[in-house]
């Protein structure tokens, strides 16, 4: 492609540079507006500068890879709401045999799991799992972290769903599913062996711990706060206490006994006492015999009348007693029916909710077959997200709204100004420049690409990279722009 005009070169050239250096650097001191917006700021400066007519930009963007993206975000969606994660979380520690089975089964579910449902989903649902396993059995989770982050890296490079960029370099490249699957996959499955045997002997020392003494140690420590909590609420301080009580009254006692002139003082007072009462007593005799005869009389009208008393009372308990336990025999069979009500409920729950996971994981399963089919990608996978909306019954907002619309709003901006940069010729230009040095025909060739495309997806991100170098390559190119995507992922 000839150079444009110069006027359109450099400010195509400033356009550009803003959004890549926003991309790559999202809290720039100067610009702090972040990926999305800069994105958005390159491709309305590529209009504002003529660089692109409006009509042109929309056509830029590529609504089959927004598609693509958009459906799977929403399938990753409804997988995570059926518990697909979480049973992934739960095949990682079935019968675990340790530290280093463990790295090993995160490495192959990580990997697998990315290249289906996506790395980015995988990493942050995952990561929560493994670090409760890493507290349950006592060992550190850096090993098991950097185990998932670089395994899901490596696995989502084998589907044109497992990252954004694979989505841009399929579509654009026409790559179908079946054929990426088939180019990549020999390699993914070399680099995950290589990852998890590197990862497995940098950690061996760390992870050669036994299991027994691990188990131990939390015994331990579990028991040992057991009896701190034991010993705080025991209630042995109150007995020590009545035990004290008692030793004291009874060592007052003894000295009282011991003493003489209180013992003397206390005798007479008793004698005194005696006296005194006697003589109550013979008056309180004189008084009685008057008095009994009166009581004699009132206790025959006492005793009649308590009688009927009784009766009456009897028969008011009766009747209390019968409501009493007729009410509890209606309270009892209200809630055994509450109860009965209840259990069918949460069967039926249960049984609606399995059949809907059922229903989600079959979806998930027929998109995956009709990828390798080779049908369209972008409509399949939009297919599959309307079809999980319809089958949940329920208002799609709370699902649609956990959609990264703003990675879509990326792309969008990303993709005006990049055909923006391209109708500037410098990418044409550039290429012809690299070519004798980075062909792809010579071992040489592959090489110096590898590296550079290595270093720049490290320093300034992989779809800002990938989108870079993909406008090296013209459209007739097809076999260079397959090439290319290869040794981009391989990265």
């Amino acid at each position: 492609m000839a150079m444009a005009a110069p006027v359109k070169v450099v400010l195509g050239s400033i356009a550009f540079g803003i959004f890549w250096v926003l991309a790559v650097f999202p809290a720039v001191p100067f610009l702090p507006i972040g990926r999305t917006a800069g994105s958005l700021l390159g491709a309305m400066l590529m209009v504002i500068f003529r660089v692109i007519p409006p009509e042109e930009a929309y056509d830029a963007i590529d609504l089959p890879i927004l598609g693509l993206l958009f459906g799977t975000m929403v399938v990753s969606v409804f997988l995570e709401k059926a518990d697909m994660f979480k049973y992934l979380g739960k095949l990682l520690s079935w019968k675990s045999r340790g530290g280093k089975d463990l790295l090993v089964r995160i490495c192959l579910v990580s990997a697998v799991s990315s290249a289906l449902f996506t790395n980015d989903t995988c990493c942050v649902v995952l990561t929560e799992f493994i670090l409760k396993l890493a507290r349950q059995n006592n060992l550190p989770p850096q090993p098991f972290l950097l185990a998932l982050a670089s395994s899901s890296n490596i696995g989502s490079a084998a589907t044109p769903i497992g990252n954004p960029q694979n989505l841009v370099i399929a579509v654009q490249s026409g790559i179908s599913f079946e054929k990426f699957l088939a180019g990549l996959f020999p390699a993914v499955l070399l680099g995950g062996l290589l990852n998890a045997a590197i990862l497995l002997c940098y950690f061996w020392k760390l992870l050669s711990v036994e299991k027994d003494e691990e188990v131990a140690s939390a015994v331990g420590e579990v028991v040992a706060e057991d009896d701190m909590t034991l010993h705080r609420f025991s209630p042995a301080t109150m007995s020590h206490v009545a035990s004290l009580n008692s030793q004291e009254f009874g060592s007052s006692l003894d000295a009282f006994a011991r003493s003489p002139s209180l013992f003397g003082e206390f005798a007479h007072i008793s004698s005194v006492r005696s006296r005194t009462n006697s003589i109550d007593i013979d008056v309180q005799n004189a008084s009685n015999v008057g008095i009994e005869s009166i009581r004699a009389s009132n206790a025959s009208r006492d005793v009649a009348e308590g009688a009927g008393i009784a009766q009456r009372e009897e028969g008011v308990s009766s009747r209390r007693v019968s409501r009493t336990y007729s009410s509890q025999r209606c309270v009892s069979r209200a809630e055994a029916s509450v109860q009965a009500l209840d259990s069918k409920e949460s069967s039926m729950e249960m049984w609606k909710s399995s059949v809907w996971k059922a229903c989600v994981y079959l979806v998930t399963i027929g998109m995956l077959v009709s990828l390798l089919m080779g049908l369209n990608m972008s409509w399949t996978a939009i297919t599959a997200a309307l079809a999980l909306v319809v089958l949940d019954f329920k208002d799609a907002c709370p699902c649609l709204e956990k959609v990264s619309y703003s990675l879509l709003i990326f792309f969008c901006g990303m993709f005006i100004t990049v055909d923006g940069f391209n109708k500037t010729g410098i990418p044409g230009a550039l290429w012809e420049f690299v070519e004798p040095y980075a062909r792809i025909d010579s071992a040489s060739g592959i090489t110096l690409l590898s590296l550079v495309i290595l270093v720049l997806s490290n320093v300034a991100s992989n779809v800002p990279t990938g989108a870079f170098f993909f406008l090296f390559f013209s459209a007739t190119q097809v076999r260079s722009r397959i090439i290319f995507a290869q040794q981009f992922l391989l990265n």
